[in-house]
């Protein structure tokens, strides 16, 4: 009798036993099968592999800022008294274009530049008449004049965008002297300037900014009613992701028009804040291309500074038809470009960069390989009718992706690559249409979310 129960005890636990071990190995086995379905998904989401189709700590700083209203102070110039509703032309959900022409297939495409042409021309002409930004004043001798007032010299260099858009700004129609009438207001700092400046530098910006928010929030009324939702300031050097590290409702709350426009930056909020494009200064109209003769299915230049571009430069770097070059190039850039396509703007250190506008300016279809951010004037423009996004995990397909473009698609893509070229160029002074009224119309239509979000502020501290 012991030994059936010594048998049927043994038996038992052997059971429990051999069913522990199996769940210990279920365990993990599920847990590697769910990690492998998550990276299918996500790579189905986002590359063309599997489904393919053509795509059409700082040191602390002591400041003295200084603010005045003297008669000394530049942004000295004519304002409209009119004033808009703050409730009238609030930001539209952009609808598709009426302009279209049949496809191939029967259906009717959408091959204008804009997502809507008839509300752009109309809000735009609103803008123009209507839109005012007050300017936080300075007095020519105050200490960091050189960080908060237009440059008196022509900007230059990767970063120009930023100096240009504030030089243009203070001479135009669309600065109020009279705060009670602003949409929005300007946080004149530069990013770039500090970063040069002995008594500031990299490992300062930070302290500055927060000196400068703390200095016109004790003099001004305007940032604490709400809470900065309604000022906005521009910066296009990379030091300005996380410039705003020790005044967090600049982050959070104030306009932030930046080249680093991407998704994965903390400092970024998409529909919030806006990117603005990195622009090399150029004079005079773009060139003529009737006698360009473009051989070259694609054309890379730059450095090797990202994963991104080192795998482009692995897969490409002996093709025939795909030109990707690192060094210094043999022939001139202006050159490459004319003779090319497709132009390759490659994510590198940063998201944006000059490579964009240069393509454009010179008629190449730009191929964007960047996952995940803001294109400039995203609001605005319809990038799939005159440029090419493919995602980095798609590079292997990239000539199979260019070369799946048909004569008369490209036509198409050229095209709408002459007609946008005039937005992504900076004048002095301005004209319709160019970089810097596009960078107006993005403000101009965040400036209802801004009314809206001030309110809300104002409900939060009653």
């Amino acid at each position: 009798m012991s030994n059936t129960a010594s048998l049927i005890v043994y038996q038992f636990s052997h059971r429990r036993f051999s069913n522990s071990l199996r769940s210990f190995f279920f365990i993990p086995t599920c847990l590697a099968l769910f990690t492998t379905l998550f990276i299918v998904v996500y790579i189905s989401t986002t590359s063309n592999i599997f489904y393919y189709h053509y795509p059409t700590s700082a040191p602390t700083l002591s400041l003295n800022l200084n603010f005045s209203n003297s008669e000394e102070k530049i942004n000295e110039v004519p304002v409209f008294d009119d004033f808009t509703n703050p409730f009238v032309n609030l930001p539209r959900i952009s609808r598709r274009s009426s302009v279209t022409q049949l496809g191939s297939d029967g259906t009717y495409e959408n091959n204008e530049v804009f997502h809507d042409r008839g509300m752009f021309l109309d809000d735009y002409k609103e803008m123009n008449r209507s839109f005012k930004i007050y300017v936080y004043p300075h007095r020519r001798n105050d200490p960091f004049a050189n960080v908060l007032l237009p440059v008196n010299f022509e900007p230059g260099g990767n970063y120009a965008s930023e100096s240009y858009f504030k030089k243009v700004l203070m001479k135009s129609h669309f600065i109020t002297k009279d705060p009670t009438k602003a949409d929005l207001f300007f946080l004149p700092f530069s990013i770039a300037r500090l970063r040069h400046d002995p008594r500031v530098g990299v490992g300062g910006i930070q302290d500055f900014i927060r000196s400068y928010i703390f200095n016109i929030s004790q003099k001004y009324p305007y940032w604490n009613r709400t809470g900065g939702t309604d000022h906005f300031y521009v910066a296009c050097h990379s030091i300005g992701r996380t410039a705003m590290d020790k005044a967090q409702e600049v982050k959070l709350n104030a306009i932030q028009v930046v080249c680093s426009s991407s998704y994965y930056l903390s400092g970024y909020i998409p529909h919030k804040d806006a990117s603005l494009p990195q622009i090399w200064p150029r004079h005079g109209d773009p060139p003529n291309l009737a006698s360009s003769e473009r051989k070259k299915l694609a054309f890379f230049a730059g450095s090797m500074n990202s994963p991104v571009r080192e795998r482009l430069l692995q897969v490409w770097r002996d093709d025939s038809e795909i030109y990707v070059n690192y060094g210094r190039l043999k022939t001139p850039y202006a050159d490459e470009l004319l003779g090319s396509k497709f132009c390759l703007h490659v994510k590198g250190f940063e998201v944006n960069t000059a490579r964009i506008a240069d393509s454009l300016y010179y008629g190449c279809v730009p191929i964007i390989i960047a996952n995940h951010y803001d294109l400039p004037f995203t609001d605005i423009l319809n990038w799939e009718n005159f440029s090419v996004v493919v995602a980095t995990l798609d590079i292997p397909l990239l000539k199979k992706t260019l070369q799946g473009i048909s004569s008369d698609e490209y036509q198409i893509l050229q095209s709408n690559v002459l007609k946008v070229r005039k937005h992504f160029q900076w004048r002095f002074p301005p004209v319709d249409y160019d970089a810097f009224y596009m960078v107006m119309y993005e403000l101009w239509l965040r400036r209802g979310s801004a009314r809206i979000l001030s309110s809300v502020h104002a409900v939060a501290n009653q």
